[in-house]
């Protein structure tokens, strides 16, 4: 574990201070509607702070947060930090019962959301603690929904309110709740502490290389609160990049002079294979490819290495986690890695049964330490997932080469036996994308009366036309040992993700079982 100083002893939004004090005409956020500095930034939270507490009268509350890629997600981030109270990240893209259970779970009295957001406003009767709801892009999508409010009806006045003095902030106190992706059960809530996320934006803002001169390009659907924080640690620029079309955010990247890439593995598959890539040409800055959310394939990160000609990687983490707890070095990555512990953190594989420490390279699960762990889940008086060591139990199995590099072989809830031989999907999916005609896939396994279950593989073929799914099922398990070769095939039109990218697995999973 290498050692890094966990990052200034300052509140959450303290972080945005010493940046709006130290680079305070440096662009914070840039998207095509304009630009902020780091000044007015932070000029910007000071009034959602205001505005925040005229409305609550000083009493802490929670305030949801739709984590829109809008430069207005990051003021009202800092901002609800700022007002002293709790800010709760909202996923604009969840369906309705999903979104029900945070607003719950949270109790959000006050909602600041987009007008794609599934409105919970005309849902109080579900909702009895929700008060106002407001729509932060109401003057560019027309008339908000009923039972809501445009933003500039809270904002019009912008108070003299003071601001609570920062030195009387318990940095261990709760400031911000994230939910889990709820793939594999009901969405908890993650509570997050300053200390957590400061201490987090210091660990990512080193593992990517970030500084004051630093560009970073986000072409992703959501805003990511790490590289909000990373970069606001930093003192670097970012660039948010709507275009879904992965060629036009390179372009966007190249015009932006952008250092940093940032994108999710389905869309840099889809660059990967997309046919214009040939001719693309990167920015002559641009130093670093970085993926996230779910595992990138070596095959797409070799690829597009090749073709852009700088260091493709990726990094793990968990909302438990701030959310970083790896990430890959560019000078020394290692395909299929997701590289060595951030600065200050503590990683080891354990045995699944019997829970002993795993010498390097066998798998087993992965638990975590750091100063980034959560404080704990909303509802849940004790943390089951963390031991009295104070080691985080990912759920997640992996192993470790000889240098502490870090490689993913899948979730525990996703592996399953086959004539008592575990087999993991990851593995078998990772083999099925090196095949040509594989657009995307995912597997799973399907009750067997013999052999407990057989390996089931959802493939969506490349290309409109009419595709044999047997060749392609045979050249994969020629690749694969006895137990994890592919017994059904099914074409699919899609795979099933949640809205940050990540398999559906469990959806699939009950309607096999059906």
């Amino acid at each position: 574990m290498s050692e890094l100083p966990p990052g200034p002893a300052v509140p959450l939004d303290g972080l945005l201070r010493l940046a709006a004090e130290r680079h305070p005409e440096q662009v914070a956020v840039r998207d095509e509607r304009g630009a902020v500095d780091y000044a007015g930034l932070d000029a910007r939270a000071d009034r959602f702070a205001r505005a925040l507490l005229r409305l609550t009268g000083g009493r802490p509350t929670a305030v949801g947060v739709a984590s829109v890629l809008d430069p207005v997600f990051a003021a009202a981030f800092y901002g609800t930090s700022r007002s002293g109270n709790r800010v709760v990240l909202v996923n604009p893209l969840v369906r309705e019962p999903v979104l029900e259970h945070v607003f719950r779970t949270a109790g959000i009295e006050i909602a600041l959301v987009s007008a794609e957001t599934r409105s919970p406003g005309g849902r109080r009767a579900a909702l009895p603690d929700l008060r106002e709801v407001y729509v932060v892009d109401a003057d560019r999508t027309g008339p908000p929904p009923p039972g809501t409010r445009p933003l500039d009806d809270l904002l019009t006045e912008d108070g003299t309110a003071a601001l609570p003095d920062p030195a009387g902030v318990d940095l261990d106190s709760v400031v911000c709740v994230q939910f889990t992706s709820g793939t594999t059960g009901p969405p908890k809530g993650v509570r997050l502490t300053h200390r957590n996320l400061v201490a987090n934006a210091a660990q990512a803002a080193h593992a990517l290389g970030l500084d004051a001169g630093s560009v970073c390009l986000n072409h992703l659907p959501l805003y990511h609160v790490m590289h909000l924080d990373s970069a606001v640690y930093a003192g670097a620029t970012q660039v948010l990049c709507h275009d879904p079309d992965p060629v036009a955010s390179v372009a966007a990247a190249a015009e932006a002079g952008a250092t940093h890439y940032f994108g999710l593995p389905v869309r840099l598959a889809r660059l990967a294979a997309d046919p214009r890539l040939a001719s693309v040409v990167p920015g002559p800055e641009l130093g670093l490819v970085r993926s996230g959310g779910s595992r990138l394939a070596p095959a797409v990160a070799a690829r597009l290495r090749e073709r852009l000609g700088v260091p493709v990687i990726q990094g793990y983490g968990l909302a438990e986690l701030s959310p970083l707890s790896h990430n890959d070095r560019p000078e020394r990555s290692k395909p299929g890695s997701v590289g060595p512990a951030v600065p200050g953190t503590e990683c080891r594989i354990v045995d699944l049964e019997t829970g002993a420490a795993l010498d390097p390279g066998r798998p087993g699960e992965v638990l975590l330490r750091g100063p980034q762990l959560m404080a704990g889940y909303l509802g849940l008086p004790d943390a089951p997932d963390i031991d009295a060591a104070g080691w985080f139990h990912t759920g997640d199995v992996g192993y470790q080469d000889e240098d502490g590099w870090l490689f993913l072989v899948d979730r525990i809830k996703d592996v399953f036996k086959v004539d008592n031989e575990l087999v993991s999907p990851s593995e078998i999916e990772q083999v099925l994308l090196q095949d040509p005609d594989v657009a995307d896939c995912v597997v799973a396994d399907l009750p067997d009366e013999f052999s407990g279950a057989v390996v089931w593989a959802g493939v969506v073929p490349a290309g409109d036309g009419p595709v044999d799914l047997n060749p392609i099922v045979a050249r994969a398990n020629a690749l694969l040992s006895d137990h994890q070769r592919i017994r059904r095939a099914e074409r699919l039109t899609a795979v099933p993700r949640s809205p940050n990218g990540k398999t559906e697995r469990t959806r699939l999973r009950e309607r096999l079982r059906a």
